[in-house]
């Protein structure tokens, strides 16, 4: 297994955001997704980031002071992220894909143009070793 395609959920099944959403409407977004983190993409399907939730919170701490009319003043490229889920390209190795995985719980792919084409999730990898290491009798 060499292809991490084998592992992509398409942008198309994918939950993410667009890097001119509001605070409010990136924590509405995230609420009905139920996901603690988020790729942000531009209008042009680029990859941006990843917002999460902890994002969020300190963004309204000390932005907003927890009044939502002032979230919907907020863009979500205004908020400081703890960090970025580094993207891979398809042609990344497997044990390059393992390797981001270990440290992030999704992990963006783009194409050559950075066009962000979906998720690879560190849930996928490890059920995929499990099936690998310890198939059903």
């Amino acid at each position: 297994m060499n292809n991490i395609l084998f592992f992509l959920l398409p942008k198309a099944m994918c939950a993410y955001l667009y890097d001119d959403y509001t605070v409010r409407q990136a924590l509405e977004k995230m609420e009905v997704a139920h996901y603690a983190a988020l790729p942000i993409l531009n209008r042009r399907g680029e990859y941006r980031g990843t917002l999460t939730e902890g994002d969020v919170l300190w963004a309204m701490k000390n932005m907003c002071y927890m009044d939502m009319r002032q979230a919907e003043a907020h863009r979500i490229m205004e908020i400081a992220r703890r960090r970025d889920n580094v993207p891979v390209r398809v042609t990344t190795s497997m044990q390059d894909l393992i390797d981001r995985a270990s440290t992030q719980n999704f992990v963006p792919v783009v194409d050559d143009k950075d066009a962000f084409i979906g998720i690879v999730t560190r849930r996928s990898i490890i059920k995929y070793c499990q099936e690998k290491l310890f198939p059903e009798d």
